[in-house]
């Protein structure tokens, strides 16, 4: 972990924050990403949701569960992931698998 994070952290923990947040949504998305692969070993292919919840955030990564060839067959699944307002992991889960390139119904 960066110094730039254990300052960014020590600032969330002692709400020491200029504007009186705890975390900014970019600094939310980084942590979230960084806890969520390092509990899971999985690799974040993208970042398709965050918003503000409960104090904390609540982010939807999308990783590569299943690699196949040709990549149009590979299976992804979107995670929901919980930190609060210290960058740290509360909780996550699957919401969905589907196939590359799949879309939902309209």
């Amino acid at each position: 972990m960066s110094s730039q994070d254990d300052r960014t952290r020590q600032r969330a923990k002692t709400g020491s924050a200029g504007d009186g947040a705890a975390l900014g949504m970019a600094e939310a998305v980084r942590f979230a990403v960084r806890e969520f692969s390092s509990m899971t070993g999985m690799a974040a292919d993208s970042v398709t949701g965050a918003r503000s919840a409960d104090g904390g955030w609540s982010i939807l990564i999308d990783v590569i569960e299943l690699e196949r060839i040709p990549s149009s067959t590979s299976v992804l699944a979107t995670y929901r992931v919980d930190i609060n307002q210290h960058g740290e992991l509360d909780s996550y889960e699957r919401l969905r698998r589907y196939h590359r390139g799949a879309t939902d119904p309209a």
